[in-house]
C-alpha cells in the first residue's frame, strides 16, 4: 500500500508531501491544475522513461520519493528479498530527474536500475489510464484480458511452453534436411579422416616431435655446448668454478677465527658448491643421452614434413590437426546418422505437438467457460452504466495454422449490441466514443483486482459519464477500496463523494509563474470542492446542500 508520495519542483509542483491510508483515495481539481500529476510521478518512480520538461521551470532537477508498506504486497516483498535490496519489510522508491533529462533511481536507499524500477513498481502500483479504451480495440488485447479475467497463467505457461519446444524442433528439422544427399560428402570425410588416423596428432605428441627435432638439428653445437659447460664447471683447470668455490671456501674458513661471521658466507659458498655439482650431473646426462644419429634426424624430417603437408592441407595451424580430425569424424558421424536423427526429431516433434493439443484443449475449454462469464457480467454492469438493453459477449476463433501457437489455439472477439435490437457486432466496428468509453470501464470493472497488486491506480476512466452512471461507477471503485487501495483522478463530484480520502489539486498564478498546489480536505473543505464540481464557479447554498447530502448518503454506504 501507497504511505507516502513526496514531490519537489516536478512540473508545476514546488513542493509537496502526501501521505495515503487504506480505501479509495479522490483526486480533483479545475481543467488544467494538474491533478494527474500524481497519476504522472507514480508512473516515473515505477520506471517510466524520463522526460527533461517534467522538471519545474528554473529548477536543476525534479525529486521524486514514494514509500510503500509490504504487508499487502507479499511479491514486491520477496522480490526486494531475492534482489538483496529488502529493508527491514520497508520500500522506498526514489528518482532524481536532471533538466538535461538524465536520471538516477534508488530502492531503499540503494542504487537501481529502470529495470529494477519497473519490475518492483508492476508488483506495487497498477495504473489505469484514460487512454485504454483504444487499447480494448486490439483482438490480442482482448485475449489478454479474457485469460487475466479468468486467471489462465497456469494453463497458459505449458501452452507456450511446448508451442516453443515444437518450434525449436521444427528449425532443427529443416537444417538436417537442407543438407540433401550427403553420400559424396561422407567418402569425402573418410578419405580424409582415414588420412589423419595414423598420426599422432595430439598437441603434446607434435610438440615432443618438434623438439626432438630442433635437437637432433642441433645435435653437434648442443654437444660442444655441454662439453665447454662442463670443462667450465668440473675441469681440471685450476680456474674451473667448482674448484674455486671449493678453495675460496676453504680459505675463508680459516678466517672464522677471527671473524666468525664470515660463517655464514661460507655455508652459502657450501650451498653453492652442492648446486654446481648437480649442475654438472644433470648436464653429463644429457650430453650422455644426445644421439648424433643421422637415420633419426632424417625419420624425424620426414614425419614433420608429412604433418606440416596436412597442416597445409587442411588449413589448420599444425597444432590444431588433433582438433581438426576429431571435428571431422563428429560431422562424419553426424551425416551418417542423418536419416535416423530426422526420425528421432520427427518423433518428439510430434510427441511435442500431441501435448501442446493436450494443454491446448484444457486452455480452450477454461476460455470457453470464461468467456460466457465475462460477457453475462459486463453485459450486467452495461445495464448499471445506462445501456439498458445493451449486450456483451466473447467469441472464440480457431487460429488459422496447423502449427502450435504461444498464446493458444484461438484467438478471441469482443462482440457488443449498444442498443436492444441490433446484433451483436465487433467492438472496434460498433463503439461510439462515448459507448465505448462506458463498454471499457465495464470490462475493467468486471476484471478488477483479479491479480495482486496491492495499489490500483484510475486516471480519469469515468470520461463520458455522468448522472446516476457516474455514482454506479464511485460506488464500484469505493467497493473495490475495501480490498485493494484504490486512487481515482476525477472530475464528477459522484465519484468524487465515494472516497475515503479527499485531495484537491488548485493552481495559481504568482510573479509570472504557476503553481499547483495539492491540499488534503476535510470534511467542510470537502463538501466545498463537491459543490464546486457540482456548481462551477457560482456556489449557492442550495448546492452546498446538495454536496452535503451526497457526502453523507455515500460515505453512509
Amino acid at each position: 500500500m501507497l504511505i507516502q508520495l513526496v514531490l519537489k519542483d516536478f512540473a508545476v509542483v514546488s513542493s509537496a508531501e502526501l501521505n495515503f491510508g487504506p480505501g479509495m483515495t479522490v483526486v480533483s481539481g479545475e481543467t488544467g491544475a494538474g491533478k494527474s500529476l500524481l497519476v504522472d510521478a507514480l508512473m516515473w518512480l515505477t520506471g517510466a522513461r524520463a522526460e527533461a520538461g517534467i522538471v519545474r521551470h528554473g529548477a536543476d532537477r525534479a525529486e521524486l520519493s514514494a514509500e510503500f508498506s509490504l504487508d499487502d504486497a507479499p511479491l514486491a516483498a520477496a522480490w526486494l528479498s531475492e534482489a538483496e535490496l529488502d529493508d527491514d519489510n520497508a520500500c522506498q522508491l526514489r528518482r532524481v530527474i536532471r533538466a538535461d533529462g538524465g536520471s538516477k533511481a534508488w530502492i531503499n536507499g540503494r542504487s537501481a536500475t529502470m529495470t529494477q524500477l519497473s519490475e518492483l513498481g508492476s508488483l506495487l502500483v497498477e495504473i489505469h489510464g484514460q487512454h485504454e479504451h483504444q487499447a480494448l480495440l486490439e483482438r490480442t488485447q482482448q485475449m489478454t484480458l479474457l485469460d487475466a479475467f479468468a486467471q489462465h497463467d497456469p494453463l497458459l505457461e505449458p501452452v507456450g511452453l511446448l508451442a516453443k519446444e515444437w518450434n525449436d524442433l521444427d528449425r532443427k528439422i529443416r537444417d538436417l534436411s537442407k543438407t540433401g544427399d550427403v553420400s559424396d560428402r561422407i567418402l569425402y570425410l573418410e578419405h580424409q579422416i582415414k588420412e589423419l588416423k595414423g598420426e599422432s596428432l595430439s598437441s603434446e605428441a607434435i610438440e615432443e616431435l618438434l623438439a626432438a627435432h630442433r635437437r637432433q638439428a642441433h645435435s653437434a653445437s648442443l654437444l660442444q655446448g655441454f662439453d665447454m659447460a662442463l670443462s667450465r664447471l668440473q675441469g681440471d683447470d685450476t680456474f674451473a668454478l667448482s674448484n674455486t668455490v671449493r678453495q675460496l671456501s676453504t680459505h675463508l674458513q680459516k678466517l672464522t677465527e677471527n671473524e666468525p661471521r664470515l660463517l655464514e658466507i661460507t655455508q652459502l659458498l657450501d650451498t653453492a658448491e652442492i648446486q654446481l655439482d648437480e649442475a654438472s650431473g644433470s648436464l653429463e646426462r644429457l650430453r650422455d643421452e644426445l644421439d648424433l644419429d643421422p637415420a633419426r634426424f632424417q625419420e624425424l624430417e620426414v614425419n614433420l614434413s608429412r604433418l606440416h603437408d596436412l597442416s597445409r592441407k587442411h588449413r589448420v595451424p599444425l597444432l590444431e590437426l588433433g582438433i581438426r580430425y576429431e571435428e571431422l569424424q563428429t560431422e562424419c558421424e553426424t551425416l551418417r546418422g542423418k536419416d535416423v536423427a530426422l526420425q528421432n526429431l520427427m518423433k518428439k516433434q510430434a510427441d511435442v505437438l500431441k501435448s501442446w493439443q493436450h494443454a491446448a484443449e484444457a486452455l480452450s475449454r477454461s476460455r470457453e467457460k470464461s468467456a460466457k462469464t465475462l460477457g453475462k457480467t459486463v453485459t450486467n454492469l452495461m445495464h448499471e452504466l445506462g445501456m439498458p438493453g445493451g449486450i456483451f459477449s466473447v467469441a472464440l476463433e480457431p487460429m488459422d495454422t496447423d502449427k502450435p501457437v504461444a498464446t493458444g489455439a484461438e484467438r478471441a472477439e469482443f462482440l457488443v449490441s449498444a442498443n436492444p435490437g441490433q446484433p451483436p457486432r465487433a467492438l472496434r466496428k460498433v463503439a461510439s466514443g462515448g459507448e465505448l468509453a462506458r463498454i471499457s470501464l465495464a470490462i475493467e470493472v468486471a476484471a478488477l483486482g483479479l491479480d495482486s497488486v496491492p495499489t490500483m491506480i484510475f486516471d480519469e476512466v469515468d470520461s463520458g459519464i455522468g448522472g446516476a452512471v457516474a455514482e454506479v461507477v464511485g460506488k464500484k471503485l469505493r467497493a473495490l477500496g475495501a480490498e485493494r487501495q484504490v486512487m481515482c483522478v476525477t472530475h464528477l463530484p459522484q465519484v468524487a463523494a465515494q472516497g475515503h480520502q479527499h485531495f484537491q489539486v488548485s493552481k495559481s498564478v504568482s510573479k509570472g509563474s504557476t503553481h499547483s498546489v495539492v491540499t488534503a480536505l476535510d470534511s467542510k473543505t470537502r463538501i466545498e470542492e463537491l459543490a464546486r464540481m457540482l456548481g462551477g464557479l457560482e456556489i449557492s447554498k442550495e448546492t452546498l446542500a446538495n454536496a452535503k447530502h451526497m457526502l453523507k448518503q455515500a460515505q453512509a454506504n
